[in-house]
């Protein structure tokens, strides 16, 4: 066999290893963006009545802007142990990428410094009188079905942070940043158990108990991804016997 034909037999191969339909982990992630835009779409429709009401008594009492949008940190795409230890795709390292997230406004914004990134307290003198009901209530987060629709974050999951205190805590707790790995969401378990963080000590306590289902969503990953490297690597020793690269399987004694 000349050079020339091994050359169209192994390019006619890979034609067929890339068409072939490998692409088991698209599946999961598209049903979940799916499930994620319905509860979205009728969470929107559902809550429209609710916050018009809820626009008006902002104005009516505060005077100031309905909405409230804020840079936080999100989903964290990038491929580490990159070996000239740089990010291929960004040249600063947020943590993730920013977005914009949007809240009911409930607090007064003539008394916050756009600059300076805190976390509230529970007797924050910048919180208004209806502002702190929207919060009790957690109401203040319905607009962040938005941001579900935009894709930025999913309807469960970890609780986007604001760069200045993401680049803190991440440097005072440990694996914080594998939180990143995750797409942030509206409300999740620490969110309903826990309190607003107040401290670096409250987020310890949120982020202690879901590093277990990511821990254990990493070790079934990876199970899943040698398993699927062996399907593929079988696939293709198959498709390379039938376009004559290799030497057909000998047949065994019996």
């Amino acid at each position: 066999m000349t050079s020339t034909q091994l050359l169209r037999r192994r390019a006619a191969a890979e034609r067929h290893r890339v068409a072939l339909p490998w692409a088991p982990q698209a599946r999961p992630e598209r049903a979940r963006r799916a499930l994620n835009l319905v509860i979205a779409v009728a969470g929107l429709l559902l809550m429209t009545p609710v916050l018009l009401a809820i626009a008006a008594l902002i104005k009516l009492t505060c005077g100031g802007p309905v909405f409230y949008k804020q840079t936080r940190i999100g989903l964290d795409r990038r491929v580490r142990g990159d070996r000239q230890g740089r990010d291929r795709r960004r040249r600063v390292d947020h943590g993730g990428q920013p977005f914009t997230i949007y809240k009911l406004c409930s607090m007064d914004l003539s008394r916050s410094q756009p600059h300076v990134q805190v976390w509230a307290t529970p007797e924050d003198p910048r919180i208004t009188p209806i502002g702190r009901v929207l919060r009790t209530y957690r109401l203040d987060e319905v607009p962040q079905l938005w941001n579900v629709l935009r894709g930025d974050m999913n309807v469960v999951g970890p609780r986007p942070e604001q760069p200045q205190i993401f680049a803190h805590l991440r440097t005072q707790i440990e694996h914080y940043a594998d939180r990143q790995r995750v797409r942030p969401g509206i409300t999740g378990w620490a969110q309903i158990n826990h309190c607003y963080d107040r401290s670096v000590g409250d987020v310890r306590r949120k982020v202690r108990v879901p590093r277990a289902p990511l821990r254990a969503g990493r070790s079934q990953d990876h199970g899943a991804n040698r398993a699927r490297r062996g399907v593929q690597t079988g696939r293709l020793v198959s498709v390379e016997r039938r376009a004559g690269i290799l030497a057909p399987r000998p047949n065994r004694r019996r």
